[in-house]
């Protein structure tokens, strides 16, 4: 079949539809709850939950993400990319059907912890399995257009809470959406199972045959021309490398030495912990409630206005994408992070003055919000962690810091409607502080990945360690820059001169260093 033959920018798009769909789903998932909430047959079947019980019918959701994550960890490198992606849908497939069948509480909140286990687990496969199958100079903005159709599935859910809002006394008008997110998953497998397998993950277990030939449908070139012969042995040098260097467990992970892989991880985990703590899922799950409960607004126009406003989201998070790969990670954030901060301050001031027009200012600092949550922590603490982490520790980094950010949307879930009960506008103003105190720990603390390799990004680690403290992060990237192009005139000139036999094994010292080079 023709969908199983792709090869070069038409692979790449494959894969990138497959995984958005994928995404889509997990949008839809994160958003379906927040119109369900208002929903008058949704609350009677279930007697009329207090903000406590509806914050764990919601939350419960977030400890299923939180254990799948958990899961990836130990099963993610065993069963590969798709098959981790595959099963995850499975779960969501499940978790579905017994949501949209649900009659009692029990029933509700274990198919919510069923259906977030899936989606724990693709959130940390996808991002990777993209990362690992694309040029590196295109990797920021496909991961970034991969969390606009997350944001597409969470439209999606708006405008059809707001059209099943016309019939809520009739219990299709919730039970239907919860069931739709099935379909989005028999979809992602149906096309997952055309896609091939990530070659670095072939690699990490030695299946450098079938690397050979995903790389060569990825190149668009034939499996024996030297372009896919080098690039190949760029990744299994890179693999043989970090071998020698770490040797995994948990001991080695946390003594953080020469590939500090402890200080990666923490990167990873802490953009997600900024996303969070940012206040985007206040606005994500609970905006049709803070619309009615804060600002007084009527259900229907409440969703109407979430959906807009998630519209904007998409816009911005769009925009993203010329910008990502050329400004940098970094300087987003930066950016991103102050004006959430100075978003959310418009907020609590319009809200506290309680007059129509500050409450139409506050509504405005919420928007505001989306412009600069979109062009920075929309998308980057899903590609980040995938990128700043070693080949052997990329499974390990993914899925701690996919982790992190479900443990925090758990939190912020849980306390959300009873801050907005108990304190109204106040609880915001943790928000806007919160996000003005990430400036000074993103400027200090975090590095820049754009237009570095996966293997680059490795061996830009193992300089700054080896150089001390005297060695800058610029430095020790231009250093690595240097190195790489030394390493592919190397492997070229050996590859040339064995053009006839087969490279099993390539070198990586002092001065010689692995790139992607013509790598995918």
């Amino acid at each position: 079949m023709w969908i199983t033959e792709l090869e070069g920018r038409s692979l790449t798009i494959g894969i990138t539809l497959t995984c958005g769909v994928a995404f889509m789903l997990f949008g839809f998932d994160q958003g379906v709850f927040g119109g369900i909430l208002g929903n008058p047959h949704f609350m009677s079947t279930f007697n009329n939950p207090t903000p406590t019980i509806q914050g764990q019918i919601v939350s419960t959701y977030d400890i299923g993400c939180i254990l799948g994550a958990l899961m990836t960890i130990f099963i993610g490198d065993n069963l590969g990319r798709k098959r981790t992606i595959m099963l995850a849908c499975v779960f969501v497939i499940v978790g579905g059907a017994l949501q949209a069948s649900s009659f009692t509480l029990a029933q509700m909140i274990i198919a919510r912890i069923i259906g977030g286990l899936g989606i724990g687990m693709e959130s940390a496969a996808i991002p990777m399995w993209q990362s690992e199958t694309c040029k590196p100079q295109h990797r920021g903005k496909l991961v970034a257009l991969q969390l606009v159709l997350v944001i597409g599935g969470i439209v999606l859910t708006e405008w059809i809470n707001l059209g099943f809002s016309y019939i809520s006394d009739n219990p299709v008008s919730w039970r239907f959406p919860l069931s739709f997110q099935c379909f989005f998953a028999v979809i992602a497998i149906l096309m997952v199972l055309c896609m091939p397998e990530s070659p670095r993950w072939l690699c990490l277990k030695e299946r450098n045959d079938e690397a050979q030939i995903v790389i060569a449908r990825l190149m668009a070139k034939p499996v024996d021309s030297d372009e896919v012969v080098e690039s190949l042995q760029l990744i299994m040098g890179t693999v043989a490398h970090e071998k020698e260097l770490d040797k995994v467990g948990w001991r080695e992970i946390l003594s953080n030495g020469e590939q500090q892989t402890f200080r990666r991880i923490c990167l990873g985990a802490g953009c997600s912990i900024f996303q969070q703590m940012g206040g985007i899922n206040v606005v994500v799950y609970y905006l049709p409630v803070i619309l009615t409960q804060s600002f007084g607004f009527s259900n229907q126009l409440a969703l109407i206005l979430t959906a807009v406003d998630f519209i904007s989201l998409m816009f911005w998070g769009s925009v993203v994408m010329l910008a990502i790969d050329k400004w940098g990670r970094k300087k987003l954030m930066l950016l991103g992070a102050f004006g959430m901060g100075c978003s959310f301050t418009i907020a609590v001031i319009g809200l506290a003055l309680k007059t129509k027009a500050s409450y139409a200012v506050a509504v405005t600092g919420i928007f505001v919000y989306n412009v600069f949550f979109g062009i920075s922590f929309l998308s980057i603490p899903f590609s980040y962690p995938s990128e700043i982490n070693s080949q052997r520790h990329r499974n390990l980094g993914a899925s701690v810091a996919m982790m992190t950010q479900w443990l925090f949307v758990y939190v912020i879930v849980l306390i959300t409607p009873i801050g907005i009960a108990n304190i109204g506008w106040k609880f915001y103003i943790i928000f806007a502080v919160l996000n003005f105190a990430f400036v000074p720990i993103i400027w200090y603390f975090y590095i820049e990945t754009a237009g570095l390799s996966l293997e680059e990004i490795d061996k830009l680690f193992e300089i700054h360690y080896k150089g001390g403290k005297e060695m800058t992060w610029q430095e020790a990237t231009r250093l690595a820059k240097e190195q790489i192009a030394l390493t592919k005139i190397q492997i070229h000139e050996k590859t040339q001169q064995t053009h006839e036999g087969k490279v099993d094994h390539i070198e990586f010292g002092e001065k010689n260093v692995s790139s992607e080079g013509n790598s995918v």
